[in-house]
């Protein structure tokens, strides 16, 4: 745990990470990070393409993990703009979610990621704008919501 998480945080990370599917983060470093996912059923509409609400939210994973590795764990990307383009549909299997930073300052980021299948193509790319904000006033604003 890093000194800002608690365990509700922390067991809400790890319900996210269930519902989306992760297996693993591969990479996290220098401003890349890239993370596998498993696609499964329950995730398809249209006899089994993956829904794409679960692959904007893979890429965005990567990309906002790609943040953090450059800004630190303290920081919070939060999306103010997505755009995703889908090339192929997903299917149930491995996929892979790769994101970087294009370019970032003190408080916003410009980031980029896609999602590739086990055989390596490239099924969605995405961009995204994101405001890099302290975990701390994060947290803090979804708690003071939740009372």
């Amino acid at each position: 745990m890093t000194q800002t998480d608690t365990p509700a945080t922390q067991s809400a990370d790890q319900g996210l990470h269930q519902t989306l599917g992760q297996v693993r983060v591969v990479e996290m470093a220098n401003g890349r990070a890239v993370i596998e996912y498993e696609a499964g059923m329950h995730m398809c509409h249209s006899g089994g393409v993956v829904q794409g609400g679960f692959i904007c939210g893979w890429i965005d994973a990567a990309m906002a993990h790609a943040a953090m590795s450059q800004a630190g764990m303290e920081v919070t990307p939060m999306s103010l703009e997505l755009k995703v383009s889908f090339f192929a549909p997903a299917r149930p299997g491995r996929v892979i979610a790769e994101g970087w930073i294009e370019r970032a300052g003190r408080s916003t980021a410009f980031l980029e990621g896609r999602l590739l299948n086990a055989a390596g193509e490239v099924l969605a790319r995405a961009s995204s704008t994101a405001r890099l904000m302290p975990r701390a006033q994060v947290e803090a604003r979804a708690r003071a919501s939740a009372e």
